[in-house]
């Protein structure tokens, strides 16, 4: 008898668990049916990229070899330009690589724009590192003349090298999502 009973007791308790997961189990579907249709729906989002692409003087050096020798005293001013050929607007920087000769650290460098200075020092304290952007970016197409300044110091010291060699460079950044102007 006894038996008999715990067999009921374990067929009950049997029962309620079956039942128990199975109304669990639809519970779950209507409330997971529920949310999914209860969501928010916004249409039309677009993600979009852009395309950074500057230009300096066309490709075209600022400085020809040989174009000047430079002596102390002496300042060299050239026109050239930059263009946004991007599809938004950018941040620019403009800066020296490639650096070589011992004038490096003599010859003092100036860009400007509209007698604005957007860059100066000497060209080893203007390299790509130690740069910050423009403040005013270019706007899509814009071509901006500058001008860039050498000007060897009267009475600087002799150097073993008394050349100075580089690349006049530049880089961009969209300027949209990026208002700490910051460049990869």
């Amino acid at each position: 008898v006894n038996r008999m009973q715990n067999n009921k007791q374990r067929d009950k308790r049997l029962k309620i668990s079956v039942v128990s997961i199975v109304l669990l189990s639809i519970c779950l579907c209507i409330t997971t049916f529920a949310l999914i249709w209860s969501m928010a729906r916004v249409n039309g989002n677009i993600f979009s990229t852009g395309r950074v692409d500057i230009e300096i003087n066309d490709g075209k050096p600022v400085i020809e070899e040989d174009e000047y020798l430079l002596q102390p005293g002496m300042t060299i001013v050239k026109d050239f330009h930059i263009h946004n050929n991007s599809t938004d607007e950018a941040y620019y920087k403009i800066y020296f690589e490639d650096i070589t000769g011992g004038l490096a650290d003599v010859i003092e460098v100036s860009i400007r724009d509209d007698e604005q200075v957007l860059f100066s020092g000497k060209p080893n304290d203007l390299t790509r590192q130690k740069v910050s952007s423009a403040n005013d970016p270019l706007r899509v197409k814009e071509k901006k003349e500058l001008e860039i300044e050498f000007y060897y110091p009267e009475g600087s010291r002799r150097t073993k090298d008394p050349k100075l060699t580089f690349t006049l460079s530049a880089d961009a950044v969209h300027t949209k999502n990026n208002p700490n102007r910051e460049f990869d």
